[in-house]
């Protein structure tokens, strides 16, 4: 049986999918100065200006299989260390980046590819993570159901500029829409501006889907018990996100949390 190689990034979703990988061989690898901070074994550390090297480390470990798991910070590029391998791929990755994030995680896929690993997302290793499509807590009501309707032709259009994954509408108008600093700081900034109630009494909803034409085995929106709870923060009614597009992170605690705010949470058909 070959090797899982789980590449960790920041968040809940590495721990879940070493957890469930449990005595099945597999490894951990994290890029330094962004840690992972999971129990266990020290894992394989990497730098991108050294990813040829480490794509050899992976062959040698046995890995054939591949899962990019949690958020990762643009690492700053220190020229110097860029081996003679490694920079026959700098083209690639610079003229991905001048495309955006999307663009970047697409190319960094296909490199791996090349080098014969199979790149999987993470619900072939948990596929509870992402549900189907229907009501998973709470009611939705036909002002929210307009209001989802209308966050999600907001997120498609700023998924095709590659900017974000999430918005907030309440009463036909856009409060906030993600961008680099996240679902959490977005939630934040509605809290923060909705002291006053106005909309006209609208609670608004949080929408959030992958972009049009993403890699959908990597960089899915996440959301959790956090989130909820942010939500409920922001004064809005629920949660909706596109079925089969996002990974629910503690589905039990997510439908707890909600029952508990009163806030319904809905896996949309796209």
């Amino acid at each position: 049986m070959s090797v899982t190689a789980v590449i960790a990034g920041q968040g809940a979703l590495p721990a879940l999918l070493v957890a469930a990988l449990g005595a099945r061989p597999h490894l951990v690898a994290e890029m330094e100065g962004c840690p992972a901070d999971l129990p266990g074994a020290a894992p394989l550390r990497y730098r991108i200006e050294r990813l040829v090297p480490f794509l050899d480390q992976l062959q040698a470990a046995g890995v054939g299989r591949v899962v990019f798991a949690g958020g990762i910070r643009r690492p700053r590029i220190e020229p110097g260390l860029i081996d003679l391998r490694t920079v026959t791929l700098v083209p690639r990755l610079v003229n991905a980046s001048q495309k955006g994030d999307d663009a970047v995680l697409r190319e960094v896929v296909a490199i791996f590819e090349d080098w014969g690993f199979e790149v999987v997302g993470a619900d072939a290793i948990l596929p509870d993570l992402v549900p189907g499509p229907g009501i998973v807590a709470g009611t939705v009501m036909a002002p929210e159901r307009k209001d989802v309707d209308r966050a999600a032709e907001i997120v498609a259009a700023l998924g095709a500029l590659d900017i974000g994954q999430g918005a907030v509408v309440a009463g036909g108008l856009c409060l906030a829409v993600e961008t680099l600093p996240g679902t959490d700081a977005m939630l934040g900034f509605v809290a923060a501006q909705r002291r006053d109630p106005g909309q006209g009494g609208a609670r608004g909803v949080l929408y959030k889907a992958p972009k049009p034409g993403q890699d959908r085995r990597i960089d899915l929106p996440t959301l959790g018990p956090d989130t909820v709870r942010l939500a409920a923060a922001a004064g809005l009614a629920g949660i909706a996100w596109e079925a089969g597009g996002a990974l629910l992170l503690d589905r039990a605690s997510m439908e707890a949390e909600a029952h508990r705010a009163g806030l319904f949470l809905w896996a949309r058909a796209p």
